[in-house]
């Protein structure tokens, strides 16, 4: 049976990059604080935390004092940074810098549409990480957008800005972007209406989409490696499974199970931006010891 990795599949950049700065102080202090789990990935989180990370929420967050704490690559609200000043606490900030940009264009952004009195609105996962810190550009003004349901949310008799999170799906913002032109038009009439329509999603993300879909149709079974809390990791999964029906969900090789490779000569292994090579490798030498 062969047993393929996907080359393209594994950590993004930012994510790397936070991953580095962490191994880099814990190496030389054997402690270190991180606001929130520094990847959505259980498995790289408990790796990281047997070096000394220790992961906190924000109201940790806000009783700690001179101390170092890492801010990872989703990025945080403004009030984190005024929090630190005022607690003398060291960020090192590995905030992703696609993040970054994003929040300084949200920031802009709401700063446009709110003098022509109009909605700063964001298509991603309320809740999230990322998310949480786009919104704080807006001073919790944004309005997020999770699917076509939500858009009930939005007055169309008022200009919109629509934004997207980082690793949202291409499809999925076009259609949402669609549907909001569609509701404008019919509440304002055609070309009476003011919409700014912002594809801000990584086109390191977004490009992993069309490379799964064909890796996916290339093997008999796909066993797509990701932490449960990941939000690129759900929308990638669902795209090799439009491909390939038997394409399987797992967090870690326990999750394995035997019946799936019965009478199967190709098995492809792929994951999430948020998802360790070496897990992938794992899970890999697992299935081939069938």
């Amino acid at each position: 049976m062969l047993v393929e990795i996907d080359k393209k599949s594994g950590f993004c950049f930012g994510v790397v990059y936070a991953i580095q700065k962490a191994e880099e102080e814990l190496e030389k202090h054997g402690k270190l604080y991180c606001l929130g789990d520094i990847v959505h990935n259980n498995v790289e989180v408990e790796r990281l935390s047997e070096k000394g990370l220790i992961t906190i929420d924000h109201e940790q967050f806000k009783n700690l004092r001179n101390c170092m704490v890492l801010i990872r690559a989703h990025g945080e609200p403004p009030e984190t940074y005024k929090t630190a000043l005022e607690n003398n606490i060291e960020l090192i900030d590995a905030s992703c810098p696609v993040v970054l940009k994003l929040q300084n264009r949200i920031k802009n952004g709401f700063d446009l549409i709110s003098k022509q009195n109009g909605q700063i609105v964001i298509y991603g996962k309320e809740g999230h990480a990322e998310v949480n810190g786009l919104v704080g550009q807006t001073k919790y003004n944004a309005i997020v957008i999770g699917s076509i349901e939500d858009l009930d949310k939005l007055d169309y008799t008022k200009p919109i800005n629509l934004f997207s999170q980082t690793t949202q799906s291409k499809e999925g913002f076009r259609l949402i972007s669609e549907e909001i032109k569609r509701r404008l038009e019919s509440a304002n009439g055609k070309d009476k209406y003011i919409f700014f329509s912002n594809d801000t999603i990584c086109r390191q993300v977004s490009h992993r989409e069309p490379d799964l879909i064909e890796f996916s149709k290339h093997h008999d079974v796909i066993i797509f490696v990701s932490g449960k809390k990941s939000s690129n990791g759900k929308i990638l999964y669902d795209v090799c499974k439009s491909v390939n029906e038997k394409t399987h969900f797992v967090s870690d090789s326990k999750d394995i199970e035997k019946e799936w490779f019965i009478g199967v000569k190709s098995v492809g292994v792929c994951g999430a931006t948020s998802t360790p090579r070496w897990l992938m490798e794992k899970i890999s030498e697992k299935i081939q010891s069938f």
